[in-house]
């Protein structure tokens, strides 16, 4: 049976080298600009503009999904704390000085990536109500998990697990909704 360490060890030399090379993009400035622009919506400003617009189109009848949004995205909140609390994984360029920070980060641990946990979140939701804005929240939610590791705020494995656990709490949510 192989050594867990060394498992380990080259999942984490890969993770790096996959965060280096994406990293590289950022050289440029309009590439840097595009994704901090990304990355700033995906704060939240993105998602509560979704929610207002539901609720200007929908009026009533957009309550539902717009709560459900809400009450996901809190609960989401509370487990990517936990995870990072627990983890305390030190973000890219605070480990390798080749990973170039292009924005401040928004807290000090890397794992995992509470951007993309909510954007999976929010975007499964709204899809499930909504499945016509595929195209836009799709692009959107791949543009902010390409923008974390773009701008050395992320490594690929913490996407991946925010990716993952957002999908499992949508999914969570929506059989709890029915």
């Amino acid at each position: 049976m192989p050594d867990r360490s060394l498992y380990l060890g080259r999942m984490h030399a890969l993770d790096t080298q996959l965060c280096l090379s994406i990293n590289r993009t950022s050289h440029y400035r309009w590439v840097r600009l595009l994704f901090r622009v990304v990355s700033r919506l995906g704060d939240g400003m993105f998602w509560c503009l979704l929610m207002i617009g539901i609720l200007m189109m929908e009026h009533a009848a957009g309550v539902m999904p717009v709560l459900h949004m809400v009450v996901a995205g809190a609960c989401g909140t509370l487990v990517y704390k936990a995870v990072k609390g627990r983890t305390l994984r030190p973000r890219p360029f605070e480990v390798n000085q080749a990973v170039k920070v292009g924005m401040a980060p928004l807290d000090h641990f890397s794992f995992p990536s509470g951007h993309v946990l909510h954007a999976v979140l929010f975007s499964m939701i709204a899809l499930a109500y909504y499945p016509s804005l595929v195209w836009l929240l799709a692009l959107f939610t791949g543009l902010v998990a390409a923008s974390r590791v773009v701008l050395g705020l992320h490594y690929p494995s913490d996407v991946l697990a925010g990716a993952t656990l957002g999908a499992l709490l949508a999914k969570g949510s929506l059989m709890l909704v029915g």
